[in-house]
């Protein structure tokens, strides 16, 4: 890990808030290796069998948490905009200043703004909540949801030009 990655996480451990961190000891963090690739700029970061790309300038870092008596690593985006390629088989989440995105066998895109957080799906599946809790929606190929604290979650297809605008920052 990067000293640019190990910063992300510590700044993604401050945004992490909802998750019960656990003891040093306990943390189990993922070995990540790191590429930069080319056409356009982005970093594509492997950590035990999560594969994702991410705009250099995202904010990205990794907690372990405990819930229901599992212990399992999240990614915790702070800022930016990353799309993942690969993940181990069962449930990941993605955490956000604004929202909780659960991997479910997918290529989708997340991008955090000031005071919301976009979610787009490519292929498969994605569940999406506010980081906050309550109700949640279910995306499926070409659509998205924009999630803004105290706004109802609305999925919508995608134009084609906002998933451009979007999925071409990975070369897609």
């Amino acid at each position: 890990m990067t000293a640019r990655d190990l910063a992300c996480f510590v700044a993604a451990l401050l945004v992490a808030a909802a998750v019960t961190v656990m003891p040093a000891a306990a943390q189990q963090m993922p070995t990540c290796s790191v590429r930069n690739l080319p056409n356009p700029p982005r970093v594509m970061v492997d950590c035990g069998g999560i594969l994702l790309e991410r705009e250099a300038a995202a904010q990205l870092g990794f907690v372990v948490s405990e819930r229901g008596g599992t212990q399992r690593t999240e990614m915790v985006l702070e800022s930016g905009r990353f799309l993942i390629r690969e993940h181990p088989a069962g449930d990941a989440q993605i955490l956000t200043p604004h929202a909780i995105a659960s991997v479910r066998g997918t290529l989708f895109a997340v991008e955090v703004a000031v005071g919301s957080t976009a979610v787009f799906v490519v292929e498969g599946s994605v569940g999406v909540t506010h980081r906050g809790g309550g109700g949640g929606v279910t995306l499926g190929p070409g659509e998205g949801v924009d999630v803004a604290p105290g706004e109802p979650l609305v999925v919508r297809t995608w134009g084609a030009a906002r998933a451009r605008a979007l999925l071409e920052r990975f070369g897609l």
